[in-house]
């Protein structure tokens, strides 16, 4: 089956043509336009502005991939795009775009959730020059997926394929989304994710990693014992994630000592301390719903999954206390939004549908949701 396959839910204009062949995808070709400059003054992302950049970049994104390609009616099996969740002007770039290719070509039309997209992502195989070759057949039922980005931070138990259920989620603040705004606070730019991510690199080089034995992983301690933030919900006795009070937290050791964004290594020092309360947190919770729930195969998805220390960590943590259990992450560039996780998430859900024929005539019937639910 081949799969053309549109993602526009936030500020990534991105395409795909995939071939899925018995579950697994390999990436035929693919393009993704970043609207990082666009948003940047902001602090964040405009949701008209989004838009207008998605209606200015996908038509010359299917263009090329379809020039390119020599894609057209005969050689087109399934046409996937996210329908949610998401912000609902850029939304509705992508879902239209994808109606008028499926009338004029008359193919079946599959509605994505953007969050499926993310655990698909580890289905995705990849050649050798990325992180993890050919393993998405490996994976095995049941799934425990940690989805970590902007808008989402959710623990997800999957049975078999297309089949979730929330089992934690955060009840403010996504995780992404609180890295973005401590980088605000700190001045240090958007995407904040990556921004903290370099200055812990940075920080890391300079002082030697401690164990602490109560958590079993490696801890790269602040000396300055002011700059302590706290775990919020760490210790609760649900799957649920808090990152607003973290984030406040920071805000306001920020403010009693005003030295720190002014002095780069107590600015790394802060982040380091940031980004481990966070780390913390995400691996604590993914470990006792494990142990609770058994999956054989723990998922990590989303944006925030390309962080170099909870990708590490939680590897570490698993191998430790439930080594039995696999581990699979993306290729960082499937962390990220893109349409080729998409398309995976797409196949299953065309695949393990009763009845194909409602597909051809989505055209007609999809309709973007900002605030779609897995199910």
């Amino acid at each position: 089956m081949q799969i053309l396959s549109i993602e526009t839910s936030c500020d990534d204009t991105a395409i795909a043509l995939v071939k899925a062949d018995k579950g697994q995808f390999f990436v035929r070709d693919e393009y993704v336009s970043s609207q990082t400059k666009t948003h940047a003054p902001f602090g964040g992302v405009v949701p008209n502005l989004a838009a207008r950049d998605h209606l200015k970049n996908l038509p010359s994104l299917l263009k090329k991939i379809i020039a390119k390609n020599k894609i057209g009616q005969d050689n087109i099996d399934l046409i996937a795009v996210t329908e949610g969740p998401g912000l609902i002007p850029a939304l509705l770039v992508g879902t239209n775009a994808a109606k008028a290719l499926a009338y004029a070509w008359k193919k079946p039309l599959v509605g994505v959730n953007h969050i499926a997209g993310h655990i698909y992502s580890n289905f995705i195989n990849q050649n050798t020059k990325y992180q993890i070759p050919n393993t998405g057949y490996q994976i095995q039922f049941p799934i425990l997926a940690l989805i970590v980005s902007g808008g989402h931070t959710e623990l997800i138990l999957m049975k078999k394929h297309m089949d979730f259920k929330i089992i934690g989620q955060t009840l403010d603040d996504a995780a992404g989304e609180a890295f973005d705004k401590v980088a605000k606070i700190l001045g240090l730019g958007y995407p904040g994710g990556p921004a903290i991510s370099i200055l812990v690199e940075k920080y890391k080089k300079n002082i030697p990693p401690q164990r602490d034995p109560a958590k079993a992983v490696a801890r790269y301690q602040i000396p300055d014992t002011r700059y302590q933030l706290p775990r919020p919900m760490l210790n609760s006795p649900n799957f649920n994630f808090s990152f607003s009070g973290l984030k406040t937290a920071l805000l306001y050791t920020v403010r009693d000592h005003p030295e720190i964004p002014k002095n780069k290594k107590l600015t790394q020092e802060i982040c380091a301390e940031f980004q481990q309360a966070a780390v913390d947190v995400l691996v604590s919770k993914t470990i006792r719903a494990a142990k609770k729930f058994k999956p054989k195969t723990i998922l990590l998805g989303g944006g925030v999954s390309a962080n170099p220390e909870l990708r590490k960590q939680l590897g570490e943590k698993i191998k430790k206390e439930i080594p039995n259990t696999k581990y699979q992450i993306p290729d960082t560039r499937y962390s990220t939004d893109n349409a080729a996780m998409i398309a995976a998430a797409g196949y299953f859900k065309w695949k393990f549908s009763k009845n194909h024929k409602p597909f051809y005539n989505t055209w007609r019937t999809l309709e973007a949701n900002a605030n779609l639910r897995l199910k």
